[in-house]
């Protein structure tokens, strides 16, 4: 039997929604933290399902491409989970410059643009 399955629809409330999970996934028993390691917590399954493009993304930009830039980065300890605001600041910059140095032939200019998206996505 073949099953049609509807496709995925972005609502308005999913990057809240997507937040809210994130959120209270890295929050499951009560005083649990990154570890010295940048670890979420045990237990912890942290997504990054905010954006799945590859527009360029910028110093001083807020929304979902940059809690996705931030959430990729905090998986892979580029930034400090606590660090995950919304917000492109001097933060991300940093941490974006440190990713594109980590992995030539990017140039660490701390734009995210369409290869750095997918040496995020395949890191």
């Amino acid at each position: 039997m073949i099953r049609k399955t509807l496709p995925f629809r972005r609502t308005a409330g999913a990057s809240a929604l997507a937040a809210l999970v994130l959120a209270a996934s890295l929050a499951l028993a009560p005083g649990a933290a990154a570890d010295e390691n940048n670890a979420p917590p045990p237990g912890s399954h942290p997504v990054c399902a905010f954006y799945d493009g590859d527009g360029p993304t910028v110093f001083g930009e807020q929304g979902e491409r940059v809690y996705q830039v931030q959430c990729m980065l905090a998986n892979r300890s580029y930034l400090p989970w606590e660090a995950m605001n919304g917000t492109f600041d001097t933060r991300t910059l940093a941490a974006v410059q440190r990713f594109q140095a980590d992995h030539p032939p990017l140039v660490p200019h701390g734009v995210v643009d369409a290869s750095t998206w997918s040496a995020l996505w395949h890191a």
